[in-house]
């Protein structure tokens, strides 16, 4: 994984954190400087709009300058178990947050991407849960852990976007708890692009052609499957003709028919096999109308039950 210096805006070369820098500022610096200090800086209004606030609300929100932190692709933000210095705010690009398993292996837990939440977890014992690497050239704004406070005290804006940022954050914890509930590996790599489809909605982007800045083994680990089996998914869905992929770009073809294929969580049913929606689709036996009972004659009531003699 790649590791960046620090670097000067004025100069450009490789230099220690000046000591004048605002206590602000210099409390969101990560750690052993893996990324790269941009000279521009962005306001409160900036952030809040990135994080999904109207520009009415965002109008009345006092200035303080935000420092915005740039990460190459493959860089490391933060590692798990390092020190939490600051709550970052994907500004552009992506991240993939993983942890490490005890055999080593690197399990991918999220994909966040911008307007989302880097290392809110980490606020409630001051130590990172997973490790956040970016997928491509990507941007962050950054803000102090300890005065996040004191910035949502004075900017009720903040606190109210943070609290929604964090709701969807949860949101998107549940739809990939339904990723893998699917037995069928092509069901949860229907219901993956589907996810992705949403998510380039939302960022006002076309929904039917996603661009996948993470790589194959990356959605792999997410799904739990093997790399090789998401790219056998990826090939039967492009011959039935819900997608055409090509590299990283893939485009939605039929988005029914994926949404059916996300639905199936168990595969398809075998050529000539009778699936239950068949089975209750076809015309159900009438049943035979009942025989009425046949009236009792008259002596019937005259009879009295024998009982033992007196």
């Amino acid at each position: 994984m790649a590791r960046l210096q620090l670097q000067d805006p004025k100069t450009g070369g490789s230099t220690r954190p000046s000591t004048q820098r605002s206590e602000l500022h210099t409390r969101c610096m990560p750690t052993n400087n893996r990324v790269t200090l941009l000279a521009q800086r962005a306001t409160l209004s900036e952030v809040l709009r990135r994080l999904g606030a109207t520009p009415e609300t965002t109008a009345t929100v006092a200035e303080p300058v935000v420092r915005v932190w740039r990460a190459h692709e493959d860089s490391v933000l933060f590692r798990e178990g390092e020190p939490a210095q600051a709550l970052h705010i994907v500004r552009s690009g992506g991240f993939k947050c993983l942890r490490t398993l005890e055999d080593g292996y690197e399990q991918v837990v999220s994909f966040v991407q911008p307007g989302g939440l880097l290392g809110i977890e980490a606020l409630a014992d001051s130590v990172h849960l997973a490790s956040a690497i970016a997928l491509e050239d990507s941007t962050v704004f950054a803000l102090p852990a300890r005065e996040l406070a004191a910035l949502q005290g004075t900017c009720p804006q903040l606190e109210h976007a943070l609290w929604r940022a964090l709701s969807m954050r949860l949101a998107h914890a549940a739809e990939t708890t339904e990723m893998m509930a699917a037995v069928s590996s092509e069901a949860r790599l229907a219901r993956f692009l589907l996810w992705m489809s949403r998510r380039m909605a939302e960022a006002n982007q076309s929904p039917r052609r996603l661009r996948l800045p993470m790589a194959r083994r990356d959605i792999a680990s997410l799904l739990g499957v093997a790399h090789e089996t998401v790219s056998r998914a990826f090939t039967a869905l492009a011959s039935s003709g819900c997608i055409r992929v090509h590299d990283r770009e893939v485009e939605v073809l039929e988005v029914l028919q994926l949404r059916q294929r996300a639905r199936c969580t168990r595969g398809l049913p075998a050529e000539g096999a009778i699936t239950r929606s068949a089975l209750l689709a076809q015309p159900q036996p009438q049943p035979l109308p009942r025989t009425p009972l046949r009236e009792r004659p008259s002596w019937w009531g005259a009879l009295e039950p024998v009982g033992e003699a007196a």
